[in-house]
């Protein structure tokens, strides 16, 4: 019986013990859940700080590179606005210095057209006179055609004296068949029949072909009827009509010489 009772007991401490075991099983499984949880809090705690600190650390430094890019377009943005401001002052000038330019010239031109209207009467000009062109001076021109006007005006003096003037001066002029011609003529005006005569003589001597040499051998033989010299008028008159045939001078000729005979 007694035996009966500690195996009885026993197998209560047992029992209980193996009842105690399972809950004290639970205790530690929860103490480990509740660590686990803790430490994985802590470390998503530190996961978060770390990824905090890091994004800091990255605007910190995106910050320090941004800001000095942004200095840089601001300071580019400046230059590009100061170039604008500056190829505009220089479009302006250009625009002036063409304005300035265009003066120039234009005042080159006039200075030009004014040199030129004052060379262009002491170069040398083209004239034409009895069927002749030829190269003169200004003033070579200028004395002809002076001597002329008093030819036509009728004052032979003063012809006279300009006419044998502008021989002295000018003797190799292209002018000077003419004014042998209209030298004889005045002198022929002024009555002075033997310097006539010898002019117009020079004149016919030097240049027959010249389309006046018929009148001037006309004149001759006037000059020589008003000397009296009616001999040498009809040779005169007989030369011309058989060199210049057909010409008025060779008709009045004809007329002249009918009235001597």
């Amino acid at each position: 019986m007694r035996l009966t009772r500690v195996r009885l007991v026993t197998l209560l401490l047992a029992l209980g013990a193996v009842a105690a075991s399972p809950a004290r099983a639970a205790l530690f499984e929860d103490d480990e859940a509740r660590k686990a949880i803790l430490d994985l809090r802590a470390k998503s705690q530190q996961n978060e700080e770390a990824q905090r600190a890091r994004f800091e650390q990255l605007s910190k430094q995106l910050q320090e590179q941004v800001q000095p890019l942004s200095r840089s377009l601001l300071d580019l943005n400046s230059q590009i606005d100061a170039l604008r401001g500056e190829i505009a002052k220089l479009r302006g000038q250009n625009e002036q210095l063409a304005r300035e330019l265009s003066e120039v010239q234009r005042k080159l031109s006039d200075q030009a057209q004014a040199l030129d209207s004052r060379l262009r009467p002491l170069e040398p000009q083209k004239v034409a006179l009895d069927g002749r062109e030829f190269q003169v001076e200004p003033e070579e021109k200028r004395q002809f055609d002076a001597a002329m006007g008093l030819v036509r005006r009728g004052d032979f003096a003063e012809a006279g004296n300009a006419l044998a003037g502008f021989m002295k001066r000018f003797p190799a002029s292209g002018y000077s068949d003419a004014v042998r011609f209209w030298l004889g003529n005045t002198q022929y005006g002024k009555r002075d029949y033997k310097d006539a005569i010898a002019t117009f003589k020079a004149f016919i001597a030097s240049n027959p072909e010249h389309p006046r040499a018929a009148e001037a051998l006309l004149a001759l033989a006037n000059c020589q009827i008003e000397l009296k010299d009616l001999k040498s008028a009809r040779r005169s008159l007989e030369d011309l009509l058989k060199a210049y045939p057909g010409t008025e001078a060779a008709q009045a000729g004809k007329e002249r010489l009918a009235a001597l005979k």
